[in-house]
């Protein structure tokens, strides 16, 4: 498999039934769903778990999301889902996503979504802690601009 970055993150997930629509391919509420898990999977191997979250009081929130659906996926094919952050400041972070299905190795799916720190309590936006600024900074890879 060719992933847009050297040793990202992956997370493998096989397209099950509920997971299909009527247009008898992946519905994209779950691409949505898988965006979700592998990130927190990526922010957990980074120490920074939604336990870490409540603890802090602060949490990273969806601002934007780009996706591009590239080719369709199906039932049982089976896709490994890949992230990495490439840029973080004080008070976001900037992170990838590349789906590639495995029988083929075709990528079907790329995105990206930034993320700001919010105080949990308030809603607000706040500077990150500085456990998640140096966790994620740390994490962050350098990639080759990509159409998405």
């Amino acid at each position: 498999m060719i992933f847009d970055v050297s040793n990202p993150h992956t997370l493998q997930v096989t397209v099950l039934p509920e997971h299909i629509d009527v247009m008898r391919h992946t519905n994209n509420i779950v691409y949505l769903q898988w965006l979700e898990a592998v990130a927190w999977s990526h922010s957990s191997a980074l120490g920074l778990g939604p336990s870490d979250y409540e603890a802090a009081g602060h949490g990273m929130v969806v601002r934007q999301h780009e996706l591009s659906y590239l080719q369709p996926t199906h039932l049982h094919d089976e896709l490994v889902l890949a992230t990495w952050l490439t840029d973080v400041d004080k008070l976001s972070t900037h992170r990838c996503y590349q789906f590639i299905r495995r029988r083929d190795g075709q990528t079907v799916f790329r995105g990206r979504t930034h993320f700001v720190c919010v105080d949990i309590a308030q809603g607000r936006i706040r500077r990150m802690p500085p456990a998640f600024y140096q966790a994620y900074s740390a994490a962050v890879c350098a990639v080759a601009d990509k159409d998405t």
